[in-house]
């Protein structure tokens, strides 16, 4: 397992939100979300891009999950109103890297909690995000960021 832990700074987002189940409607989120971005000329191979699922679709309905995908903006950038802006609290997390596929992700999600608990850990009440970058997504790879702290 490729696992670091990483104290994430506070983030200025702008970000497009999607409702409804996770699946493929958060990938057209991401898409609208990049296209905007492109538009504007912030997308470069160091951007950092989240994907964050809001709600735990275990508890929660799947037409009231959000899922927000976002971009790292400048404090001083103009909005104009066409996606929203919000703030990343940033904080402790575990930070684990995996090909970007579908088996990658499944298998990882199934092996990190255990090592979460075993590290001395317990996962803090926050989203949990997808962090990416052009270079990273090149590269086929993506970092799950789950918010920790000590038990």
């Amino acid at each position: 397992m490729n696992i670091i832990v990483e104290t994430l700074p506070k983030y200025r987002i702008a970000f497009v939100r999607q409702w409804g189940p996770y699946g493929s409607a958060n990938k057209k989120a991401m898409e609208k979300l990049k296209k905007w971005a492109k538009e504007e000329d912030l997308l470069e191979s160091s951007t950092i891009i989240f994907g964050i699922p809001q709600d735990n679709p275990e508890i929660t309905l799947p037409e009231n999950c959000r899922y927000d995908a976002c971009i790292v903006i400048a404090k001083d950038y103009h909005l104009d109103g066409s996606v929203l802006e919000g703030e990343l609290a940033g904080g402790e997390y575990l930070i684990y890297k995996v090909k970007h596929t579908g088996e990658d992700i499944q298998n990882a999600w199934a092996n990190i909690f255990s090592f979460i608990h075993n590290k001395g850990f317990e996962i803090e009440h926050k989203p949990i995000l997808e962090r990416y970058t052009g270079d990273m997504v090149s590269k086929g790879y993506c970092e799950l960021c789950i918010p920790v702290r000590p038990l």
